[in-house]
């Protein structure tokens, strides 16, 4: 199993500190280094800036927002960064959720998975650099009885085939991802559940395309706070607000696809309490309404032995990258924090 690091958003207050936690991760051999985008910081200009100042650790999408760039234009941006860094890119696309895609970009939030499904098929085909055509229910390229014409990709990308991502949550999405991606990117996993909630959705959608698992990339984002073993209570309690952002007010009541996995898990109960509080103006309410359980499943917490008995248990599921965010209020902290990550690899095994 391999680790990776996500920065998350830009324009947190702690930019500088970021690409000095990517160049140390780049340092101790981690992976990858994914940045996010939501409606602040673009994530292609955050990669391009990392991947100048790295030297070989891989800069990926988690992820390009699919509402917010045609699939040429994120062909064109994926063809690019991969040229700039040396082969070092990797495409993670999702849709987003109802909110941001028709608030923030004024793209109707209507059939995703076909919405997707196109969306990759064209992005695939512009990268091998044929003349693009496409008629799909989403896109049709060129547009009929006009001007256009089918153009080709004048960049030559590093590779043939950038590894592609898609950010899954769900069912019918996980399978989606198995069938037509190189990898998925998963939030809240946690080990106990992820065959049900997620790799078993995955291989069900390999098995359609013939494939099994092998060289499929399975890769959940945790949180990391390293700590001694008797604080893991409070060291949970740090990420309540985060939980509870997410279970509770990321999107609206009917499609809060975090919600839906929170139940998934067997949180019914909790994952309604915390939604109805969260949507009401109670955040504090929402974040105490958190089973203590659910942070820890869903998080790496306490000492060094303790993370690296947790990444035994993921690899054990079916991870094959384990992505960390390390919390910490200053860079040392998070400095720290992914050298104990690379330690607790090591001692687990699975360096």
């Amino acid at each position: 199993m391999k680790l990776g690091i996500n920065l998350g958003y830009w324009g947190a207050g702690m930019d500088a500190d970021n690409l000095a936690v990517a160049q140390e991760a780049d340092r101790l051999g981690y992976a990858v280094c994914w940045a996010a985008e939501a409606y602040g910081s673009d994530a292609p200009t955050v990669l391009s800036w990392v991947a100048a100042q790295t030297e070989r650790i891989d800069v990926g999408s988690a992820i390009f927002q699919i509402p917010a760039r045609t699939p040429a234009m994120t062909a064109m941006t994926a063809a690019t960064l991969d040229s700039l860094s040396g082969g070092r890119f990797r495409l993670g696309l999702g849709v987003s959720g109802p909110q941001v895609s028709e608030g923030w970009y004024g793209v109707k939030f209507d059939k995703p998975l076909a919405r997707t499904r196109e969306y990759v098929e064209i992005v695939r085909k512009a990268m091998t650099r044929e003349r693009l055509s496409y008629e799909g229910q989403h896109w049709t390229l060129p547009l009929p009885g006009g001007p256009g014409k089918p153009l080709k990709l004048t960049v030559h990308p590093q590779r043939t085939h950038i590894p592609l991502y898609i950010a899954a949550i769900g069912p019918k999405n996980l399978a989606q991802t198995g069938e037509i991606a190189d990898g998925a990117l998963l939030i809240f996993p946690s080990a106990d559940h992820l065959e049900e909630t997620a790799i078993t959705h995955i291989r069900e959608g390999r098995e359609k395309a013939g494939k099994t698992l092998e060289g499929f990339d399975v890769c959940p984002t945790l949180p990391l706070a390293v700590g001694a073993d008797k604080d893991v209570s409070a060291l949970a309690d740090t990420f309540r607000p985060y939980t509870a952002l997410y279970v509770g007010g990321m999107g609206s009541r009917k499609q809060n696809f975090y919600n839906q996995l929170a139940r998934r898990m067997g949180y019914e109960k909790e994952a309604t309490e915390i939604q109805d509080k969260y949507l009401a103006g109670d955040k504090e309410g929402a974040a105490a309404a958190i089973p203590h359980r659910l942070i820890d499943q869903t998080t790496l917490l306490g000492s060094v032995e303790r993370i690296a008995d947790r990444m035994q248990a993921y690899a054990a599921a079916g991870v094959t990258t384990l992505t960390l965010a390390p919390a910490g209020f200053t860079l040392e902290e998070r400095i720290a924090s992914l050298r104990a990550g690379s330690e607790a690899l090591e001692r687990a095994g699975l360096a």
